[in-house]
């Protein structure tokens, strides 16, 4: 099942550099979130502190009812988070079934590897190829495949139709609403506003490091989210 996040007061720096500031947000149990805003926005910042590969942060982040410990990785998959990564980051060393083994976390839950190549039949044939041979979209299951593998109740997606053909695109957010159908909570980031409010619950904004907008995601254009994806609504 789906956790609820919720994240309060969450502030996040690389130096001098403040990347999230007084961050407020909370995504209900079994949503789907889209996270959308510029480049630099600070969508990355909050993955990589959700995730726990950023410590150092102020503020506080609730998974379900447990404090997420900070810059602790293993606590925050143990915890149920788990992450498809910008670029995907899989390793070539290894072939699609070990790239889905290494996604294993011991949380029990319904996405064991049968389950997984379920949802991406196509990976079934490909399971001993090296990814390098798989294209993009392919590839992209198998980020997705992996993250799945730790049995999440939540599941962050960063820039999930990055680099990917519309056809291959549809394919991978019909997988994730199956994914969603099993009580996954989703947040989701895309650079595709549309495309992504069109699968989402509600939108949320960032503009350098702050909320500047949050709402359903029902009737959301890019020309409605103008003056909050370029800070004029902050």
């Amino acid at each position: 099942m789906g956790a609820r996040l919720e994240i309060a007061n969450l502030t996040a720096a690389y130096g001098e550099f403040r990347a999230l500031s007084s961050l407020s947000l909370t995504v209900e149990a079994g949503e789907t979130l889209a996270l959308v805003g510029a480049n630099g926005a600070g969508k990355s910042t909050l993955m990589r502190v959700l995730t726990g590969l950023m410590g150092g942060w102020s503020g506080a982040v609730t998974v379900g009812d447990a404090a997420l410990v900070p810059g602790n990785p293993r606590a925050a998959s143990a915890q149920g988070i788990a992450l498809v990564p910008e670029g995907r980051l899989l390793f070539d060393s290894l072939t699609v079934e070990e790239n889905l083994l290494i996604g294993q976390s011991g949380r029990a839950g319904a996405w064991d590897i049968p389950a997984i190549l379920r949802l991406f039949p196509v990976l079934a044939e490909k399971r001993k190829a090296r990814p390098s041979t798989l294209s993009g979209g392919q590839q992209q299951m198998v980020a997705i495949g992996r993250a799945l593998a730790s049995n999440p109740s939540i599941l962050l997606c960063d820039e999930i139709s990055l680099g990917l053909s519309p056809l291959v695109v549809d394919e991978v957010y019909a997988a994730l609403a199956r994914v969603r159908s099993e009580g996954v909570t989703l947040v989701i980031v895309d650079q595709d506003i549309s495309r992504v409010a069109a699968r989402a619950d509600r939108v949320a904004c960032l503009f350098k490091g702050r909320i500047t907008h949050v709402g359903p995601a029902a009737g959301v254009t890019p020309a409605k989210l103008h003056d909050a994806y370029f800070g004029a609504a902050a």
